[in-house]
């Protein structure tokens, strides 16, 4: 498999279960004995064509049975009942879902009253949570004190908005959680050199990160418009919100580079499938 890295941080591990193939991050994977988390890749799966072959949405036009069974597949590599999977319905805003029991099943096995929601959190055990991507951020958290869990899909709207701290803010509001008991990882997405955005875009990001960020967020280019870089926002503004720099890990991998392995809406000039991130509270 060639997944090509960006930088040295090597903060993403690979791994495979039978022909399943998904990524987790290290400092997360020291809080394996409390929850579950892994990222999906396009391989293991039994979707064809463009859709190939670990397509894990229901709303790309793939077959509903083929969907299901690469929701098992990808159970089973990460140790869930798919059949308890909780879905967003992800719309670019920074809204979030408190998840129960009551939810279960909520987008796989019954229709979803879950609307407008770009971020999932729960603290009970034994409910997987799941996020979809294509390009976007996937942001994780695990409060490891206080026992949480949540996800929040960052595109350059919520990266605009901040959707990280707010996430954070939420979980504090709602579970007490603490910024410096909180883990993170920013998953694979598109990277700087792959993201190219209008003027109007660039001079929102840099209206909210101030100049003293903006050549370390977008360089501009001679047409007129400019390289986002996602990922450095996601951090910065994780960090301000108080995550520790020793508790977060940063992705080095690109979705628009390599759409072998890794769904990406741009490269595939929109002709793609879903990736996801999937976690949950171990129980007792």
């Amino acid at each position: 498999m060639n997944i090509q890295y960006f930088n040295d941080n090597k903060s993403t591990n690979i791994n495979r279960y039978k022909d399943v193939v998904y990524i987790t991050f290290p400092k997360l994977e020291q809080y394996g004995k409390h929850m579950i988390h892994g990222f999906s890749t396009r391989l293991g799966g039994v979707s064809e064509g463009y859709l190939g072959s670990m397509n894990l949405s229901f709303t790309r036009g793939d077959d509903r049975e083929k969907v299901l069974e690469n929701h098992r597949r990808f159970a089973r590599a990460l140790g869930y009942d798919e059949k308890k999977l909780v879905f967003s319905d992800q719309v670019h805003l920074s809204h979030f879902y408190k998840v129960t029991k009551e939810d279960c099943g909520k987008g796989i096995m019954k229709e979803s009253d879950i609307k407008e929601i770009d971020g999932l959190v729960t603290n009970e055990p034994g409910i997987p949570i799941i996020t979809f991507y294509a390009d976007c951020v996937p942001l994780f958290f695990y409060d490891s004190a206080k026992k949480v869990i949540a996800m929040a899909h960052s595109g350059w709207r919520g990266t605009v908005e901040r959707i990280g701290a707010k996430m954070i803010a939420f979980m504090g509001k709602e579970y007490g959680s603490k910024p410096e008991d909180i883990i993170c990882a920013i998953g694979p997405s598109i990277c700087q050199n792959c993201y190219e955005v209008s003027e109007d875009v660039a001079l929102h990001f840099l209206e909210v990160f101030g100049d003293s960020y903006g050549d370390m967020l977008l360089y501009r280019k001679e047409n007129g418009k400019y390289q986002l870089n996602l990922h450095k926002a996601c951090e910065v503004t994780l960090l301000h919100a108080g995550i520790r720099q020793e508790n977060l890990d940063v992705t080095d991998i690109c979705t628009c580079c390599n759409p072998d392995i890794l769904f990406s809406h741009r490269a595939s000039n929109g002709k793609r499938g879903n990736l996801a991130a999937v976690m949950m509270l171990r129980e007792d």
